[in-house]
């Protein structure tokens, strides 16, 4: 059975497991690669191991902010776009609006 994360804007990505940092890790290299008919299911595993619904990014800026959120929400940044795949690289809204990066 599995346990769903309560549901909640952001989350800390230190604060999963080593085994559920896999698993995250894996579920966005597959979301990223997925096709239309798939990449729901995979932000469907995602939410339900974080807790963050929408569109879940890990911040990519080069701080290495550990948070998780919604790519979504306001003030998150885009870094780039994901082109040729479904995930670009984003950061939180702190970061965002702390330190802004571009490509």
């Amino acid at each position: 059975m599995t346990t769903l994360a309560p549901a909640r804007p952001e989350a800390d990505y230190n604060h999963l497991t080593a085994e559920d940092q896999d698993r995250f890790d894996a579920l966005m290299e597959q979301a990223d690669n997925a096709g239309p008919h798939d990449y729901p299911v995979y932000m469907t595993a995602l939410t339900a191991l974080t807790g963050v619904t929408g569109e879940v990014r890990k911040c990519a800026c080069s701080c290495w902010c550990p948070a998780l959120f919604d790519a979504n929400a306001p003030g998150v940044g885009v870094i780039e776009y994901g082109e040729g795949f479904n995930l670009g690289r984003h950061q939180c809204s702190w970061c965002a609006d702390q330190h802004p990066e571009t490509a």
